[in-house]
């Protein structure tokens, strides 16, 4: 499988980099990662910047798998925004 980096080379600029929402949650002792644009990418992380890491390689490890099966790769579309509210 090819990584991102092999793509951010041979890919135009525009077609390489994309920027998806990754959610991320506290757990018992760990930290969750997923993103929604792309079901099934899941990770944990011991940290939070671990999460990040490996979040990061699910991406590019989901989207190399979807390019190898001849599949599109789905446009970011989730969006997020801080909701402040009296509790």
């Amino acid at each position: 499988m090819r990584g991102l980096g092999y793509y951010a080379r041979h890919l135009p600029l525009e077609s390489a980099m994309k920027e998806y929402l990754a959610t991320f949650e506290k757990a018992n002792g760990n930290f969750s990662a997923y993103v929604p644009d792309l079901p099934g990418c899941i990770t944990t992380g011991k940290t939070l910047e671990d999460a990040e890491t490996n979040i990061k390689e699910a991406i590019s490890l989901y989207i190399d798998t979807l390019r190898d099966d001849g599949k599109p790769v789905p446009e970011p579309s989730t969006k997020a925004k801080p909701v402040s509210v009296a509790a």
